[in-house]
């Protein structure tokens, strides 16, 4: 006699003791310049969002509106707040902060500098893509410390959070390296996440595992972000 049983593939269900990280770039910051150089929060560059960003930010709230989010995080930076605010207006929410997911530290290019020197195409930007090392930049973090820091940002959340969907609000530099992380993959191959932008990680048993990166579905009539820079 056959066995007339069929097997359906299977859709996602998270683990029983997994915690699920939407990792979401804020949105775009107000433009650099030598003029109007970026107020400093512990040595980094804190600019508030652009209109453009302030549109993500919002786009970003209804996108996520439905979703049963446990919990908001940000970082010290203001952008990060001003990202999650409609979010967490939602949600009645009040997020946490974890500094250890502030932006990479770009040590001398603070302030804006970096920002304007790669729209120069300055020749430590150009070390700094093919070494895919931020440590080229002067002063600024390696890649060795911003990984450790980020990681330890991260798993700080991954311990309060067992059986739960968060939503993180954090910078370009920090999802590159916690992607290259869940991947094993090259330093950069993650770095450049549009503004406004949600990846999505699962964590299980100490092991990260790569959902969805850069999803910007709701952002489809928010127009000129600058997608190519961290910070």
């Amino acid at each position: 006699m056959s066995d007339k049983k069929t097997y359906r593939q299977t859709k996602f269900v998270r683990p029983a003791g997994a915690t699920e990280i939407l990792l979401i770039r804020h949105g775009e910051s107000r433009a650099a310049s030598e003029a109007n150089p970026f107020p400093l929060v512990n040595g980094q560059g804190d600019p508030e969002l652009a209109a453009t960003g302030r549109d993500q930010a919002e786009k970003l709230a209804q996108r996520l509106a439905d979703h049963a989010i446990d919990a908001v995080y940000v970082t010290n930076l203001s952008r990060t707040h001003e990202t999650a605010a409609p979010l967490c207006k939602i949600k009645e929410i009040v997020p946490g902060v974890v500094e250890d997911l502030r932006e990479v530290h770009l040590g001398d290019w603070e302030g804006g500098v970096f920002r304007i020197k790669a729209h120069q195409n300055h020749p430590n930007i150009v070390e700094m893509y093919e070494r895919q090392e931020w440590g080229v930049i002067p002063g600024a973090e390696t890649n060795a410390e911003l990984d450790a820091r980020v990681s330890r940002g991260l798993e700080h959340i991954i311990s309060k959070h067992p059986d739960q969907l968060v939503a993180v609000v954090v910078h370009g530099g920090v999802i590159g390296s916690l992607l290259a992380q869940a991947t094993r993959s090259e330093p950069f191959a993650f770095v450049g996440a549009d503004n406004g932008s949600i990846s999505h990680l699962v964590a299980h048993r100490g092991r990260l595992s790569l959902r969805r990166f850069n999803d910007t579905s709701h952002l489809s009539l928010a127009i000129g972000s600058d997608t190519s820079m961290p910070t």
